[in-house]
């Protein structure tokens, strides 16, 4: 049986992992943005591409402290990667183990954010994607109900990864009869002055948003999305949501007024932190790439 040379052996060595890493690093030219977009740290991106270069006996960057580009192999490696590359994940992703992707939310889906984003990967990956309302914190992606889940809120639970995708304005809910629903705008920190409505469940703002010393004093708790509509409308409170709210509307008999000096609302996309199905990391992957290039 014939031996394998030691080129050989370097290159079988190599895995998806590395290529993937040279070519988002090779698109980003920033080993901190690529590692970011790789959840992974800046010394394994490191090692990742001094392990390519190695096996490929060919230096594919030229580092300095301020700048990184790419050199005449590492040019020629990106151009057959960027075609090579995602057809063989493609052709390595179990496809028929899921035919939807299922991203759980608790309410107002930010479709306007993530549409093209749904749209290309389902062309890309030839599987629907599915939204789930679900009124539970998580939205489902703890229990395993749905493979991703859109998330609101400073505080996420422990068990998943995250990359936040956009922050969200928010705005005050009152009851349409309220003279708080002729107002232009709420301040932040007049609402303390009035009841208010908070949602344990899957409201995205809680009593911790705001400081210690002036949070209010008159808060009703609730148990779900649902409910808290209906008590506003019905008059026993305010709430606080994204702005979002303003252009969907939920419900006729609430109104939906700007709030200035609120802090901004952080807007996550959430999957489990082990054993995440390969089509949510794909997905993931896809997110951040958007975000980057916008």
């Amino acid at each position: 049986m014939r031996g394998t040379s030691p080129g050989q052996a370097a290159i079988a060595d190599i895995g998806i992992r590395h290529l993937r890493a040279f070519l988002v690093l090779a698109e980003q030219l920033s080993f901190t943005q690529a590692a970011a977009s790789l959840y992974t740290t800046q010394p394994s991106l490191t090692r990742s591409i001094h392990r390519l270069e190695e096996a490929l006996g060919a230096r594919l960057f030229h580092r300095t402290t301020r700048t990184v580009r790419l050199s005449e192999a590492g040019v020629l490696l990106r151009e057959e990667l960027k075609e090579l590359l995602p057809r063989l994940e493609s052709a390595l992703t179990p496809r028929y183990d899921i035919q939807t992707l299922r991203i759980g939310f608790s309410w107002l889906f930010p479709d306007e954010l993530l549409q093209d984003t749904i749209v290309g990967f389902e062309r890309a990956y030839g599987v629907a994607v599915d939204l789930v309302r679900r009124d539970e914190r998580c939205a489902g992606v703890d229990e395993g109900a749905v493979q991703l889940a859109v998330l609101r809120g400073r505080q996420v639970a422990r068990g998943l990864r995250t990359v936040r995708i956009a922050q969200e304005e928010r705005v005050a809910a009152v009851a349409r009869r309220s003279p708080l629903a002729l107002r232009r705008s709420l301040a932040w920190s007049e609402l303390a002055e009035h009841p208010m409505l908070i949602n344990t469940v899957s409201g995205a703002t809680q009593l911790r948003d705001w400081p210690e010393e002036a949070r209010p004093g008159n808060v009703t708790l609730c148990g779900g999305f649902a409910e808290w509509l209906e008590l506003i409308a019905a008059g026993h409170g305010i709430g606080v949501v994204p702005e979002l709210a303003l252009r969907r509307n939920p419900h006729p008999g609430v109104r939906f007024v700007p709030l200035t000096g609120a802090p901004p609302m952080p807007l996550w996309l959430a999957r489990p932190s082990t054993g995440a199905h390969p089509l949510a990391l794909r997905f993931m992957e896809r997110v951040v790439g958007v975000r980057q290039a916008a």
